[in-house]
């Protein structure tokens, strides 16, 4: 598990996303090759497609891009897709929006938490050990045997939380 407690930041204007996208697609290229996994064509262009932005992405706007490259693009390829590279901890899934986004240290296996951004959708992802410690420990207090951990919080990221025309989450909202 990662020690880091911020894996991936909300993203500022000055990011260098080009860089950003390359370094995650050249990460992924080099685990498959260490671990022997095959980062097919598709594999490899679904990541691409996740990783063009670090906004959340849904399997069927992927669908709807690949369409347009390439013919018998189909759900179950989509998903297949997404299921390996779920599986080996190039994306994750935000649960509570359906959809996907690109992990910034998939090299270290990690829970994650996820700050969504209810404006503008953008995802900041953490890793903090004392959350995913403490979850652990009251879920085995109640005779629960966690098989899985992913914690989404939303709110407003800094931009849009410094935006005075922002809608402001209530306090008490869940």
């Amino acid at each position: 598990m990662s020690r880091s407690s911020v894996i991936a930041p909300f993203q500022t204007e000055r990011h260098d996303h080009s860089s950003c996208r390359r370094d995650a697609l050249a990460r992924a290229e080099d685990i498959c090759l260490r671990k022997g996994l095959r980062l097919t064509e598709l594999r490899r262009r679904v990541l691409e497609l996740v990783w063009s932005g670090h906004e959340p992405v849904r399997a069927y706007d992927l669908l709807d891009q690949l369409r347009g490259e390439r013919r018998g693009a189909a759900p179950p390829t989509v998903y297949r897709a997404l299921d390996f590279l779920q599986e080996h901890g190039f994306v994750h899934k935000i649960e509570s929006l359906n959809a996907y986004v690109g992990c910034a240290e998939p090299a270290d296996r990690h829970g994650g938490q996820f700050l969504i951004c209810r404006r503008c959708k953008a995802v900041a992802e953490l890793d903090d050990p004392a959350i995913h410690d403490t979850v652990q420990r009251r879920a085995e207090a109640s005779g629960f045997l966690v098989q899985g951990q992913v914690i989404e919080v939303t709110g407003l990221c800094p931009r849009c939380a410094a935006d005075p025309a922002a809608p402001q989450p209530h306090a008490h909202e869940h």
